[in-house]
């Protein structure tokens, strides 16, 4: 099921819940910067995170893309720590760091014993006003970027797909443009522009700290306070809304590409938990997209897959915690002898159903019972456990939406599951592509990079 997604290409898997006597520790600095640590003494070990609020949602036409790209750039030095040093100093003190971009944030972070997190507190302190970008250092990373693209979206059909139609879903939503950028954009970057966008969003009045791991709080804030009140607040103006126009009909196009197999991607317009009226919905949606693609007793895998056996693969997926409204989608791979749109029928079918007849009390409690052993699973990563946290705060829902979500899936019923496949799970807000496999031509490529960081 390739939409859920959280990260690592993360992106949303669903949230863990946190019981009563878990709490999360919150401060705010006089410059801006928010801070929140958990505690979690199961292992001597602390995860420090900073997210900053920006990511390609954000981004203008013409540098997209760009978010991930200062990520990357993000590791090439300081005045204090030269290029190279804070990876070496990390490994040097028993951690492990990388970082990620997304659609609505930039976030990097350390794994480390949990007496060195001051190190991390010192470093990324250091970064956040003070990195030094050269011209000959980008030249280099563009070189990384433009490797990673065709490495993960030009050389893979699906991946390209996948761009092609969220450009043609979305008609004025940046989520129409992908987070590692487009690659005329990507070749024309300029220092200057990277100097900009770092200087616009890289403050600590747009950031959230996050700690978790077997510290005190208390002690937390103390060192957090050493290292980064003193860093000046930037002026950060609320950016334009981005509205997506309303869809007035459904949407179709074709991908021909070099690929194996055919495909089969489907998206309904559909708001988020930031962008609804009752907020119960966008539960009730998640609680269906469960129905359908929820392990191997949900709907699409034993009925088309096993059942009909008209698909080899097949998933569904909503992200209810993006800044925008998103897209609930559907995906599937014909099985030998069918077609693309023998399964397009069928995902229609399955919606039509979830329409007209009320889901079953064990298929409802099926799904809750998946969302409770989940949180309870995501519970032992103290990474998972910040990255909840950050991305919440982050995307504008609110750290505190961690606590609620087991409770409110809990809360939902068959009759409100219907309703919102009513209601949102509409022609005339259908987007689909079909994937048109093409002969693959056998391409040499020769790798000039290794390594580098990677967007999510």
């Amino acid at each position: 099921m390739i939409f859920r997604v959280i990260l690592l290409a993360l992106v949303f898997m669903p949230m863990s819940a946190y019981s009563s006597n878990v709490k999360v520790h919150e401060r705010v600095f006089s410059n801006g910067l928010k801070v929140l640590v958990k505690e979690d003494h199961r292992s001597p070990v602390v995860v420090s995170q900073i997210w900053y609020k920006v990511g390609s949602s954000y981004e203008p036409g013409g540098i997209t893309g760009i978010s991930h790209m200062l990520e990357h750039m993000m590791f090439k030095g300081t005045e204090k720590y030269p290029a190279g040093e804070f990876s070496r100093i990390v490994a040097e003190n028993g951690g492990n760091e990388n970082a990620f971009t997304g659609r609505d944030y930039t976030a990097y972070f350390q794994t480390m014993e949990k007496s060195r997190l001051e190190v991390s507190f010192e470093l990324e302190a250091d970064r956040m006003r003070n990195l030094k970008l050269d011209a000959a250092e980008l030249k280099k990373e563009l070189e990384v970027v433009t490797e990673e693209r065709r490495m993960r979206t030009d050389d893979k059909p699906r991946s390209k797909m996948q761009e092609f139609f969220m450009a043609m879903a979305f008609s004025n939503s940046p989520y129409k443009n992908p987070v590692i950028g487009w690659p005329s954009d990507i070749a024309n970057y300029q220092v200057d522009d990277l100097q900009a966008w770092y200087q616009l969003w890289y403050a600590p009045n747009n950031a959230t700290l996050v700690v978790v791991g077997d510290v005190k709080a208390e002690e937390v804030f103390v060192l957090a306070e050493k290292y980064f009140a003193g860093i000046k607040m930037s002026e950060i103006k609320p950016i334009k809304p981005q509205a997506e126009i309303e869809q007035k009909g459904v949407r179709k196009t074709t991908i021909k590409l070099p690929a194996k197999l055919p495909y089969l991607l489907m998206g309904y317009k559909v708001p988020v938990l930031n962008s609804i009226e009752d907020e119960s919905e966008a539960y009730a949606l998640e609680v269906l997209a469960g129905i359908l693609d929820g392990g191997s007793s949900a709907r699409l895998a034993s009925r088309l897959v096993r059942g009909q056996q008209l698909a080899v693969s097949s998933g569904a997926g909503y992200s209810m915690m993006s800044r925008l409204p998103e897209l609930f989608m559907l995906d599937a791979t014909p099985a030998e002898g069918k077609t693309v749109f023998d399964l397009e029928y069928a995902l229609k079918q399955e919606i039509y159903e979830l329409q007209r007849e009320l889901i079953s009390e064990q298929e409802l409690q099926r799904v809750k019972a998946q969302v409770l052993a989940s949180a309870v699973y995501e519970r032992d990563s103290n990474f998972y456990q910040a990255m909840q946290l950050g991305m919440l705060e982050t995307v504008g829902v609110g750290w505190e939406k961690v606590a609620e979500y087991v409770e409110k899936v809990n809360q939902i019923t068959a009759e409100q599951v219907r309703d919102v496949a009513r209601k949102y799970l509409v022609e005339e807000k259908l987007n689909v592509a079909y994937l048109d496999p093409q002969p693959i031509k056998q391409q040499k490529h020769r790798s000039k990079v290794a390594g580098g960081r990677h967007a999510h």
